[in-house]
């Protein structure tokens, strides 16, 4: 990280499969997170904290640098990830929806966001969603 400006930038992102198709099964989720967590680790500063999601949606938890344009870095992911893996397994395996969602947030909370992110099935299945780190620019919103 650069050492001349203090900075504790963590953020949370979202975005959903094209018209929440459910694109992301068993097989296609594993790919899907496996490239997303190692194309942030390569992207220069940004460092990857965790990621998790549904058969329709993604969430990742990432802390980045100043200089980081946060859309120009979702953009990147999702037009990597798609173009990946569609060439991986056939065309239109997986297309994202436009728009995301970015909530900032505190280095004392990562502990629990990385939990929640890791547990999107089971909120989801439960109804115990956080609206806040699930809103959407491309979905309607409640």
């Amino acid at each position: 990280m650069a050492s001349h400006i203090f900075h504790e930038l963590f953020i949370h992102l979202n975005w959903h499969t094209k018209e929440d198709q459910a694109l992301l099964n068993e097989k296609l989720e594993m790919q899907v997170h496996e490239f997303l967590k190692r194309r942030s680790m390569d992207t220069k500063g940004v460092y990857f904290h965790g990621i998790g999601g549904t058969a329709t949606h993604v969430h990742l938890v990432l802390q980045i640098e100043p200089f980081v344009c946060i859309s120009d870095l979702v953009g990147d992911l999702k037009g990597a990830s798609s173009r990946e893996i569609n060439a991986r397994e056939r065309y239109h395996a997986l297309e994202w929806q436009r728009g995301f969602g970015v909530v900032s947030f505190g280095k004392k909370q990562l502990g629990w966001v990385l939990e929640y992110v890791a547990n999107q099935k089971e909120h989801h299945r439960c109804g115990s969603v956080m609206q806040r780190l699930e809103r959407n620019i491309g979905l309607a919103d409640p």
